[in-house]
């Protein structure tokens, strides 16, 4: 799909949770959305290479190889792209400070607002007690989130079908759920509560796959989603300002601009 004038820019983009190399990853989502922004900074936060799910069973679509290609075109044409490991790309974290075709690999990361907020950028795992204690238990959980992930696909196929927008089941799940809301909660205040201490205004995560921006802890928490579930990002205007891009939304939204322009052209030439 092409939205080419309407392509938008934004001062900073955060983008985390892409698990390429997985077959739940909405590749041809990003795709669409890095074709349609550009930015001054381009923060990786995490989770972008599936390393656990790929160690088991190798999935590796055209796409996700273009998504790679449009980061490292990005980098090479000036955008100043950074990568925040996670625990699904865990292997990156031995390369922490090194720089590999212009992305520059950190272990966590700063940045400055442009109305002067600092910003401490982290993927979020070492706030996952899971993670931390029983990294087996987490594969399990990885596991049986992808089945879930499958049941999504079908869901959105047939809705696809009957005309219906991109909606989450797994989202939904969890909304519902006590134990990953309590989770949730729980790792939102962590987060926040490690930023407080840093002195940072801001503190910019993923890992858990939920887009949010609230006040907690004395410092906004903002977590950018996903590209399984979501399909978000979180941006910065030119003017510092903060705010969660819902792609499958903008999409929609895109399209019908798009289809006024065009129908506008042939009545013009008419």
């Amino acid at each position: 799909m092409n939205f080419e004038n309407n392509k938008k820019f934004y001062r900073t983009i955060w983008i985390s949770d892409t698990h390429l190399g997985t077959s739940g990853s909405k590749s041809s989502m990003l795709l669409e959305f890095l074709d349609q922004t550009d930015s001054e900074y381009l923060f990786l936060v995490g989770d972008i290479i599936d390393g656990w799910r790929m160690r088991k069973k190798m999935y590796w679509h055209q796409e996700h190889n273009d998504v790679v290609q449009k980061v490292l075109k990005k980098a090479k044409n000036g955008t100043k792209v950074n990568l925040i490991p996670g625990n699904h790309d865990e292997l990156l974290k031995d390369f922490t400070n090194f720089s590999f075709g212009d992305i520059c690999i950190k272990n966590e990361d700063r940045h400055t607002l442009a109305d002067g907020r600092k910003v401490l950028i982290t993927h979020g795992d070492e706030f996952d007690a899971v993670i931390i204690n029983a990294k087996w238990l987490a594969k399990i959980g990885s596991a049986l989130y992808e089945f879930l992930l499958k049941l999504n696909n079908v869901v959105n196929f047939i809705r696809r079908k009957l005309g219906l927008s991109y909606w989450s089941l797994s989202q939904y799940l969890k909304k519902k759920t006590k134990h990953a809301t309590n989770f949730i909660s729980n790792f939102e205040f962590a987060v926040s509560d490690r930023a407080r201490r840093e002195k940072a205004d801001v503190v910019v995560c993923g890992h858990i796959h939920r887009p949010e921006i609230k006040e907690l802890n004395g410092v906004l928490y903002c977590n950018d989603g996903d590209w399984i579930e979501s399909c978000t990002a979180l941006v910065e205007d030119e003017t510092g300002d903060l705010s969660i891009l819902n792609w499958a939304e903008e999409r929609e939204r895109l399209k019908l601009i798009s289809f006024k322009e065009k129908k506008e052209m042939k009545e013009n030439a008419a």
